[in-house]
């Protein structure tokens, strides 16, 4: 096994909770079941311990059976050894609808509870969702007391270790710690040297909320994302000098604002690269430099939901 990825430890309620700093996205675009569990089994030999889900991503039944299958085949020896988020979807964003959304997440995953479990948008569809993109009209604000009681709940009835939100704006964030009696221990937004929502990050850790980062090589897979980041001259100049990948010098640069991150590779090279970035630091030269890094124009968090895009039009920096 390649060497340990370091953890951050969150409090959420009673439980500590030991993350892994890098995690394994499931989300969009997937391959097959077969091919996408191989993937994770990989993951798990070259050291991942921390893997994201979602209930949409359709990726829970085949991450649970790889888990599965790591027990058996002895590459961990037990469920504990593994961190795994998964997310409340939009549909089921409503307090007596978020308990069952998670039990049916547990079925797929064939576990028991969840070590994160968090809101997946700051919304919810306001009626049945059979195709994607949805009308403006489906999207609605969250009864966010009601929702964030259910979420609480989960975590009461020990189903969910930690519970948290995703893509929350400051203001956002600071309506649910006004009224939590659990506060959110964790916020999955998006982050790159293209997109640095310095500001919400700056809140965040005023906040004691810690931040996952998602498509922190820029999304460049993905009709969401560009190839900003990885055909970044300023970030090729600095992977040169320090016999890095330009991926390795982005992901460095993440890791250094203080947050963790999920990355997504089937391919077994990079999983152990993307996963090589803690025996080397970012000088302050380099870190000015990419301070300066040029910033995406009218941002979007999205989400790939199926074949298609949902984007919701939410400034990240308020």
């Amino acid at each position: 096994m390649s060497k340990a990825i370091p953890e951050v430890i969150l409090s959420c309620g009673n439980d500590i909770l030991a993350m892994p700093v890098i995690g394994m996205g499931t989300a969009y675009p997937a391959a097959d079941p077969e091919t996408d569990k191989a993937a994770v089994l990989e993951a798990i030999k070259a050291g991942y311990r921390h893997f994201d889900t979602a209930l949409v991503y359709g990726s829970e039944k085949y991450l649970g059976q790889a888990i599965s299958d790591a027990v058996r085949l002895g590459l961990i020896k037990s469920r504990s050894e593994v961190f795994i988020t998964t997310k409340l979807f939009a549909s089921f964003a409503e307090k007596d609808l978020v308990v069952p959304a998670l039990n049916m997440s547990l079925r797929n995953l064939q576990l028991e509870y969840v070590d994160m479990y968090i809101i997946h948008w700051p919304f919810k569809f306001g009626g049945e969702v059979k195709s994607m993109p949805v009308a403006k009209e489906m999207l609605l604000p969250l009864d966010l007391k009601s929702v964030w009681g259910g979420m609480e709940e989960c975590k009461r009835l020990g189903l969910a270790r930690g519970i948290g939100v995703s893509n929350f704006t400051c203001n956002m964030l600071q309506d649910l710690l006004s009224i939590a009696k659990i506060p959110p221990v964790l916020n999955q937004l998006e982050m790159s040297p293209a997109w640095q929502t310095k500001k919400l990050n700056d809140f965040c850790k005023a906040k004691g909320i810690h931040i996952t980062a998602y498509s922190p090589l820029g999304g460049a897979n993905s009709r969401v994302g560009d190839d900003r980041v990885l055909c970044s001259n300023i970030l090729e100049d600095i992977a040169k000098a320090k016999g890095k990948t330009t991926a390795q010098v982005s992901l460095r640069w993440v890791y250094e604002q203080g947050v963790s991150m999920v990355t997504k590779s089937n391919n077994k090279e990079r999983m152990k690269q993307n996963a090589d970035i803690f025996d080397w630091s970012l000088t302050d030269e380099e870190l000015e430099k990419i301070s300066h890094f040029p910033q995406r124009k009218a941002v979007t968090f999205a989400s790939i939901v199926g074949p298609h895009d949902l984007i919701v039009e939410i400034d990240a920096q308020l």
